[in-house]
């Protein structure tokens, strides 16, 4: 006997929600999900900038290298000039008595003993002032080069007036030579210290970069 309670077409079911979505059509009446909403993210891409050391290029590190040597240069000169002191002053003295003669030898000697000290304050007052500089220069302060470049003035005069004072006989011969070196070599590390590297790395003044990703909502 057939069961009059049947029926040919049985009510549609819901289908799971595991199903949905997955290429089959849904029966007439089932409402399409809706698409879940994306998460938020876990970490903010905005992260705070760090400051950091980077390498300094090579420009920069040739005309760092040019100084430290030209204060080996400078050192080896100071300790030179001051060993020959004695043989130099009775040669000061007799460049002081052709330019002023019929003076007294005590004034001959407190003048030789002037112009050496004074020629000695000055190579090593500008020593200590370039290695001064140096350090300034790695740190990246304005206008550094400027005041560089008149230390290596200061030695050019050293370099043209050394044979008229102190540069005299067999044991002074060596200094103009010692100071012109010391001279060249500024000059040399101040060309590398404008090359356009160095004047980027100079002006940028710090090196940054973005800190690392945090969780968002998190306190900085």
């Amino acid at each position: 006997m057939t069961d009059t309670t049947g029926s040919a077409n049985p009510a549609p079911q819901s289908l799971p929600l595991r199903d949905r979505g997955a290429g089959i059509a849904l029966p007439a009446g089932v409402e399409q999900p809706h698409e879940a909403p994306a998460r938020p993210p876990l970490t903010n891409p905005n992260g705070p900038p760090v400051l950091v050391k980077l390498t300094p290029p090579f420009s920069v590190r040739m005309c760092q290298f040019l100084w430290i040597l030209s204060f080996a240069v400078g050192g080896f000169t100071t300790v030179y000039y001051f060993v020959i002191r004695k043989d130099l002053l009775p040669l000061i003295s007799d460049v002081a008595r052709a330019v002023t003669p019929g003076r007294a030898e005590e004034t001959y000697d407190s003048t030789a003993d002037i112009v050496f000290w004074v020629v000695f304050a000055i190579v090593v007052a500008t020593l200590l002032v370039q290695i001064t500089l140096l350090v300034s220069f790695m740190s990246r302060r304005p206008q550094i080069r400027w005041w560089q470049l008149l230390t290596l003035g200061i030695q050019v005069m050293l370099v043209v007036l050394s044979p008229e004072w102190v540069a005299l006989g067999k044991q002074g011969a060596p200094l103009q030579p010692l100071l012109a070196a010391q001279a060249g070599l500024v000059l040399l590390a101040l060309l590398c210290s404008i090359l356009p590297r160095a004047i980027a790395w100079s002006a940028r003044r710090h090196d940054i970069r973005r800190g690392p990703q945090v969780a968002s909502g998190s306190d900085l």
